[in-house]
């Protein structure tokens, strides 16, 4: 079940490092908040995270569709609220 909770937190954490992500100038950052995110998929509701992912293990996790995918996340999340 996704609880509406589970929806909220992941929108919030999502979209604060994308906000953060989109206006950096600084590798180190973006790498860092691509390990956050990493990390975070790893830990969510895995019902939420197959919902948003369409079924791609490696949605948010892969470093060459990173910033898409981190899009179609927050837009989805968003969505949902």
């Amino acid at each position: 079940m996704i609880s509406r909770d589970s929806i909220e937190s992941a929108y919030s954490f999502f979209h604060q490092k994308w906000n953060v992500f989109c206006h950096s100038t600084m590798e180190w950052q973006k790498d860092d908040i691509e390990y956050a995110i990493s990390q975070y998929v790893d830990e969510m509701n895995p019902e939420l995270y197959a919902m948003i992912s369409k079924g791609n293990p490696d949605f948010m996790k892969a470093h060459p569709a990173f910033a898409a995918d981190m899009e179609s996340a927050v837009n989805q999340l968003e969505a949902m609220l």
